[in-house]
């Protein structure tokens, strides 16, 4: 009795199986569709079928096809999914948007991060600590000035902005996220020329740094005019007449002098 009821139960969990893969698969067969499937006069676009977060190695998960007019196409497009997957978007991409290339990297080879890397740049990793990372608020994608701290000859302290509008290409170990909560971070990588990375490990060298957030929208602020230095003249100097008196016997002399 027990073995016949054991070979039911197994009976229905393979039926159950069978059940569930002819669904899925019957499933994922409405969502493929081809070019040749493109009704007269349109055509089919790459769109994303979730959100995809920045600094993310797309799959064939994340895409899908979307069949628009012929001509309207944005500068640019996707028409197939192969041209996409394996690519790093450098943006976060909305569920249900077109997918242009300015929008993604290729990765070839290495790190995620090396993909985001734009040409010409490099990335640099600072250390931090939880108020130098503006209190955990930093996320891949932001942008930050770096200030440097240092005391000069005379032992007072100087600080000043030597990086302005540099962007985060990741926090810790992490290049990419769907959160927009605080997380306290050790270490920030950030994106700057090669010049411009020389002027931070000096400054950190020197003293210390510490990240300021930015507003995205806002433009680099404009440089304040040099205030013009009036020079003061010298008052000019004064002269005063004086006379001393020379007595000689009974002759008296006045004679002038000037101070």
């Amino acid at each position: 009795m027990v073995k016949r009821r054991g070979l039911i139960l197994i009976f229905l969990s393979l039926m159950m199986a069978v059940g569930a893969a002819w669904v899925a698969n019957t499933w994922v067969s409405h969502q493929i569709v081809s070019k040749a499937d493109a009704a007269p006069n349109s055509q089919f676009v790459v769109t994303a079928a979730m959100s995809i977060p920045f600094a993310t190695k797309v799959e064939g998960r994340h895409l899908k096809l979307m069949e628009v007019p012929e001509g309207v196409l944005p500068e640019g497009a996707f028409t197939d999914l192969e041209q996409v997957e394996g690519k790093v978007s450098t943006t976060s991409i909305s569920r249900g948007e077109i997918l242009v290339a300015e929008r993604f990297a290729a990765h070839t080879r290495g790190s995620t991060l090396a993909a985001l890397v734009a040409e010409n740049m490099r990335a640099v990793t600072v250390r931090v600590d939880d108020v130098i990372g503006v209190g955990g608020f930093l996320l891949p994608g932001n942008t930050v000035d770096v200030l440097a701290a240092r005391q000069d000859r005379n032992r007072r302290a100087i600080t000043e902005t030597i990086l302005t509008n540099i962007k985060v290409l990741a926090v810790d170990q992490t290049a990419a996220t769907e959160e927009n909560t605080p997380v306290i971070v050790r270490a920030v990588t950030l994106e700057m020329t090669p010049k411009q990375a020389e002027k931070l490990v000096k400054a950190r060298t020197e003293g210390s740094i510490q990240l300021t957030l930015r507003n995205p929208e806002e433009e680099d602020p404009v440089a304040e005019p040099a205030k013009r230095v009036v020079k003061k003249r010298a008052p000019a100097p004064t002269t005063t007449d004086s006379s001393v008196e020379i007595i000689r016997g009974t002759e008296v002399r006045k004679t002038k002098t000037k101070t």
